[in-house]
């Protein structure tokens, strides 16, 4: 096939841009060589039509209700595998053999106690501190504990950093929550898979043996998988960006882990929960349908509709099933929120509203709901995500970093301040 281009007229010259083509989506213009072309640059906020990168790991089709993980689909994932087949996919392309997960598993496994010191840095936080705020600063704090795996020119330290990043983040997830709570650190156990050990991290006390609930633990490792990358959303483009500049890997995910605290990002799921709790019993249900479909009132449905799913989100089909396992296996059926939650989950999926605005559940709705079921606190839900995400971001740091076309980003800007002005001393002014 012939090379596409296209065709651009800026002040009565033709200019023409390469049409790139990926192996599914949409094409691209290249216009690199704009501005070196027109003198003019591109404006587009959010960069909502700019492909920043070239990437093989995600791709996700939102009119159709997609999401691939290195070609495959995010519902087989989770259904048949677990989360580190998915993190070792994610990684390295291709799903493991038998003798590859084991060793995959064992080094993750044996990678997860922090150094001792760090039991020490938790106590400068105040007891108070949202463990977001703590995730922060602990994983920026990780490069100065293992600065052995924090030259990104090497490619054995790259690996190393990113096992001790995927191991260590529930470790640490764990710890914050204890801390905020007040309670001892839980060790973690060479003989648990990766979400029964951060459960009993999370919930185990030292005067008591802590059984794991298999059930939950699935649910666990399945909201796991379904976190674990999202394409070029805002933390990961963070998270480039941030490695763009040579930044060590344990700096990039803290800026990650930064970015996805906004309530635009990683919050979605506890603003979901805290719109339940306002809405309170059932029988307030229709009085706020109404409200949401009121455009004359501010208020909105949270946990419905996505902003790249226009058909419905493939991930939520997983979490509502996972949400419903988890409730039955708890016997749950006398919370008040949960009621709201089933009950106007039931009208979104048959109300003509819903259906012609397409505002299906979206993952934020189930998980929050699950997530609470499981007994964690709301300020937790986006350290889960984070911690999820963690592989995401390493894979999508580690891929930037072995692209050879990879440059610093440096976005531009249409300046709307003063033109140049003359300075004029203080006593004239």
């Amino acid at each position: 096939m012939a090379d596409k281009s296209a065709t651009l007229n800026v002040d009565d010259a033709e200019h023409s841009f390469a049409v790139k083509s990926g192996s599914v989506g949409p094409e691209v213009i290249d216009i690199s060589k704009l501005y070196a072309q027109t003198g003019k640059f591109t404006y587009d906020p959010g960069f909502t039509s700019t492909a920043s990168c070239e990437s093989k790991i995600t791709f996700i089709d939102g009119d159709n209700g997609i999401l691939l993980h290195r070609g495959y689909p995010i519902d087989q994932l989770a259904e048949h595998g677990d989360f580190l087949e998915t993190c070792y996919l994610l990684l390295y392309g291709e799903l493991p053999n038998k003798t590859q997960k084991a060793d995959f598993d064992y080094r993750v496994t044996h990678h997860t106690m922090v150094h001792e010191q760090m039991n020490r840095f938790f106590t400068g936080f105040r007891r108070d501190a949202h463990p977001m705020a703590i995730m922060c600063g602990v994983a920026g704090a990780l490069s100065a504990f293992y600065h052995d795996s924090t030259d990104i020119s090497d490619e054995h330290q790259r690996m190393v950093a990113s096992l001790r990043m995927i191991a260590k983040m529930p470790t640490i997830a764990a710890m914050a929550y204890k801390y905020s709570i007040g309670q001892p650190f839980v060790y973690p156990k060479n003989d648990l898979d990766y979400a029964s050990n951060f459960l009993r991290m999370c919930f185990a006390v030292p005067c008591e043996e802590y059984e794991v609930n298999p059930v939950l633990a699935r649910a666990m490792d399945r909201i796991f998988i379904l976190h674990a990358d999202h394409e070029q959303n805002a933390s990961t483009s963070t998270v480039r960006l941030a490695g763009s500049s040579g930044a060590n890997p344990f700096a990039c995910i803290a800026a990650g882990i930064a970015c996805l605290w906004g309530p635009a990002h990683g919050g979605a799921n506890e603003a979901a929960l805290n719109m339940l709790a306002e809405i309170g019993t059932p029988d307030r249900i229709p009085e706020f349908i109404d409200r949401a479909k009121d455009k004359d009132d501010p208020f909105r449905l949270m946990g419905f509709g996505h902003r790249v799913y226009k058909n419905y989100d493939p991930r939520a089909k997983i979490m509502q099933k996972t949400t419903h396992e988890v409730l039955g296996e708890l016997g749950i059926k006398d919370d008040p929120m949960l009621e709201v939650a089933m009950e106007l989950e039931q009208i979104a999926l048959t109300d003509e509203y819903f259906i012609e605005k397409k505002l299906y559940p979206n993952i934020d709705f189930y998980s929050g709901i699950t997530l609470k079921a499981l007994g964690f606190p709301t300020n937790m839900f986006t350290v889960l995500f984070a911690l999820a995400r963690t592989v995401g971001w390493i894979a999508q740091w580690k891929e930037m970093i072995e692209d050879p076309s990879q440059k610093i980003g440096r976005p531009r800007q249409l300046y709307t301040g003063e033109p140049q002005r003359d300075y004029i001393p203080l006593s004239k002014r």
